[in-house]
């Protein structure tokens, strides 16, 4: 024990028992952040430029544009990193030590080295320390491990290598006393704690960017450079022509605000934002967006077993009596050896399950609710034969002894009213090794068979209790001699068994191309026969233990991965590395957890998933998504959503590039052929707000498709951008481009550049509203009923039609949008023009197909 002036010295040099934090960005500071993005910059030199040359509509416009995507970046980081202040509430508000020779409360912050903490029942461990008394004591470990088996402690000297769940002799900082009392001299406080290891980790872990917000980023690149190149050009050839410096200017910038898709990253967010939004419905709520689209990529889940594909609570799954394996679902209750078990299950039970709520420890509670199931009255039972003297459960002992008076099996047949038929029966449950070698009157031959039936359990994953009694002479207190000469009535098998619907969720993300991980604290018999049920496991060589990667190199470990499903007693540390080894690998990464063990490899993942019942506050904030139904199988129906929207944006981008490509081309055409510009900066400004942005926001609405996941999982370095997928984009746009070209020529030859603008202008709008139903899918769907699925889309269409044959026919707007007044002939054709594209496109499609 310290003294106080010891542990002074002790706080002055350790410091105080609490986590640190590294400083935080304010929200200014992220909101500027923001702008950092090229093609935003090159948007907001044009703005400044088209505002001091008097264009202060350009201007508005490109401001108000990029302000939005700003805005809706900082509202999503602010919500994010709050992974400390989790680990910070798992620390123990006050601790019960030993100072100047007496025991004191004082806050947990002050707890330093040395110090000798004594902890109980209810208690949460204020730091972590080696145990130098202990009785019965089992503490809660589920924040490190992520396992909900409380773990028995003992005195016992243990490998100093051990896994966590496996230093018994060891209390740590975050978990809690479940049962009975010890105490320990505190080995490590603050950073220094097995929880502080997990916030420095937290640090380390880096998270990372999607491919799709790679692609964008070097995509926007790319294109800004070369449309800046290109309205050069353009700038240049009007110079020379002898038009007006400040003219050209501005339609060179008003070119490049229409060619650059600025709102992509707006109508990329709302798109994300709608997914969200489904998802929640669906039990998976996205904290952070771009791990929509992350999902659609994932071709690794590293999951946990423990609530996310078990059902975290431990059932009984099989009687074993009489000599046979009795399945739980087939008790006989009118067999009087199998309804005994079931009475001394509940009799040698300290826990209760009433209206549902579960006190106890969960093995004992796992027969509480075996004998409700099976419609027995535990309440009954248990006032009918009160308790009369007990041992209570020890972890060297390693079994429990309750005393009732009630009839034996020997006393069949006898009249139930007779008193003799009354005696004091001790009933014994523990482990089955320990309860075996205090047996009477059992031969050899029954000894082989229980143990080989407990062996298959045990290979099974099972939890195994083994039940005996035994006749006391007398009513007295029990004592440790009567646990021995027993007679043996059989076994009782738990395990927490996969959620039901596991299995095909399992099958479902193996034919989508993605391949399931097991990693958890638990022991590798019972994580590999879950991982066998649910089809994770195929073979015993594909599952390891933590200690097996602990030396290796991360070449090695990269390798390793590739043939493991199963990894059990594994370290945050172990967790962290695995999924960085996929990652490496070149796969896009969904790891699973619930507890303070999973954050470090959460944040570390392409896409963390947190579990929102059983999971901790640090996981929660650590990961991009949490399930509200702790299931994996939300995750398949989130990558399957993931798939769709993914998609559904390529979609969206198909029409925007493909649109403003069609723009681009109709300028060039006019420029090299030395005609008027086709169109006023007024006219690529409404086409940019108007046309552009309803369509392609409907098409990140497309009803959802089954058939995505039967795709295998893209590549983590292809680009949206494939050869493919230019190649439409370029395809559809020259047809447009081709179509708005015609319409300023017809227009031109009335000798009006004017009316060839307007022309130009309404047909290059009303092409590009149709050639939403173009971008819909790769397929021909003109002829399908999917062409009116999209309800947005057909209203997009529709307001942006009455936007521009508003434009074109009220007079009161010519002056404002610089058009022409055109004659019925000329309008007829426009309109035919801009049409045709949707037949010309769709057969093309039917073409490719």
């Amino acid at each position: 024990m310290l003294t106080s002036e010891q542990a002074r010295k002790n706080q002055e040099r350790y410091g105080y028992n609490e986590l640190t934090e590294g400083k935080k960005k304010s929200v200014l500071q992220i909101f500027l952040e923001q702008f950092k993005d090229f093609l935003v910059i090159i948007l907001i030199i044009a703005a400044v430029v088209s505002g001091f040359l008097g264009d202060a509509e350009s201007a508005a416009v490109i401001f108000v544009v990029i302000t939005m995507n700003a805005v809706l970046g900082t509202v999503q980081t602010v919500k994010a990193e709050q992974s400390l202040n989790g680990l910070k509430k798992l620390s123990a508000p006050a601790a019960k030590v030993v100072r100047d020779g007496t025991l004191v409360q004082i806050p947990a912050r002050e707890v330093t080295i040395g110090d000798e903490v004594v902890i109980e029942t209810g208690d949460c461990i204020p730091a972590d320390g080696q145990l130098i008394s202990c009785a019965s004591l089992k503490t809660d470990e589920s924040a490190l491990t992520g396992e909900c088996l409380p773990v028995e402690k003992s005195l016992e000297d243990v490998p100093a290598d051990a896994a966590i769940g496996d230093q018994t002799n060891r209390v740590f900082s975050g978990s809690f006393v479940t049962y009975g009392r010890g105490t320990c001299v505190v080995t490590a406080i603050g950073m220094e704690t097995e929880v502080g290891r997990i916030a420095r980790l937290i640090k380390t872990a880096s998270e990372k960017r999607t491919p799709l917000q790679v692609s964008l980023d070097e995509f926007g690149k790319k294109l800004s450079v070369i449309i800046l190149v290109f309205c050069g050009i353009l700038f240049g050839m009007n110079i020379l022509r002898g038009g007006s410096a400040v003219d050209a200017f501005l339609f060179a910038v008003a070119l490049a605000v229409a060619a650059i898709p600025e709102a992509l990253s707006s109508i990329v967010t709302i798109v994300l934002s709608f997914g969200t939004q489904k998802m929640a419905k669906e039990h998976a709520i996205v904290r952070k967006l771009q791990a929509v689209e992350g999902l659609g990529s994932v071709s690794v889940i590293c999951s946990d077993k423990t609530g996310t594909l078990t059902q975290n609570k431990m059932t009984a799954e099989y009687y074993y009596v009489d000599g046979r394996r009795i399945p739980a679902e087939e008790i006989d209750l009118n067999s009087r050896s199998q309804e005994l078990l079931l009475r001394f299950s509940i009799l040698c039970n300290d826990s209760t399950n009433e209206d549902g709520a579960e006190i106890g420890d969960p093995t004992e509670t796992a027969l509480i609710n075996l004998a409700q199931q099976l419609g027995v009255n535990v309440a009954e039972v248990r006032r009918r034969y009160p308790r009369l003297s007990e041992l209570p459960f020890d972890s060297d002992r390693k079994r429990m002894s309750t005393v009732h008076r009630m009839r034996l099996p020997e006393d069949d047949g006898k009249e139930q009213t007779d008193i003799n038929c009354k005696r004091n029966v001790a009933v014994v449950k523990g482990a089955v090794d320990m309860l075996l070698d205090r047996m009477a009157g059992i031969t050899q031959e029954d000894r082989d068979e229980i143990e080989r039936q407990n062996l298959e359990f045990s290979r099974d994953g099972l939890r195994v209790l083994a039940f005996a009694y035994k006749e006391l002479d007398g009513e007295r207190e029990i004592s440790l001699e009567d646990e021995e000469d027993l007679t043996f009535l059989g076994l009782i098998a738990m395990m927490d068994p996969p959620r039901e619907e596991s299995k095909e969720a399992v099958g479902r993300c193996i034919q989508a191309g993605i391949k399931p991980v097991m990693i958890t604290g638990d022991h590798k018999v019972t994580a590999a026969a879950i991982a066998k049920r649910i089809g994770i496991l195929k073979d015993d060589s594909e599952a390891c233990e933590g200690a097996v990667i602990e030396n290796m190199t991360d070449q090695e470990l990269q390798e390793f991965v590739e043939g493991i499903s199963v990894y059990a007693r594994v370290s945050p540390e172990h967790k962290i590395r695995i999924v960085r080894a996929w990652q490496d690998k070149g796969n896009i990464v969904a790891m699973t957890g619930d507890g303070v063990n999973d954050a470090p490899a959460l944040k570390q993942a392409d896409i963390g998933v947190a579990m929102g019942i059983t999971g901790s506050e640090v996981s929660k904030d650590a990961a991009a998504m949490v399930l509200t139904d702790d299931n994996f199988a939300t995750i398949i129906k989130a990558v399957e959503n993931g798939r769709n929207i993914y998609q559904n944006i390529k979609n969206a981008i198909q029409f925007l590039l493909s649109g403003n490509f069609a723009a681009i081309l109709a300028v060039l055409f006019a420029s090299v052929a030395g005609l008027p510009v086709p169109f006023e900066p007024v006219h690529l400004l409404f086409i940019n707000l108007l046309t552009d942005s309803l369509p392609a926001i409907a098409l990140g609405l497309e009803p959802h498709r089954a058939e995505v996941m039967e795709q295998k999982p893209r590549a983590m370095k292809e680009s949206i951008l494939t050869k493919d997928y230019l190649l439409s984009i370029g395809t559809e746009g020259l047809c447009i481009g081709a179509l708005t070209v015609i319409a300023f020529l017809i227009g031109y030859r009335t000798g009006d550049a004017k009316i060839a603008g307007t022309m130009a202008f309404g047909t290059l709008c009303l092409s590009r509203l149709a050639h939403g139903f173009n971008c819909k899918s790769s397929r021909p769907v003109v002829f399908s009923p999917a062409i009116c699925n999209n309800v947005y889309l057909i209203g997009a269409f529709l307001v942006g039609a009455a936007l521009i044959t508003g434009v074109l026919l009220l007079p009161g707007l010519h002056g404002i949008f610089k058009v022409a007044d055109l004659s019925s002939g000329q309008l007829l054709t426009m309109y035919a023009l801009a049409f045709l594209n949707l037949p010309v496109i769709q057969f093309l499609k039917m073409m490719k197909n």
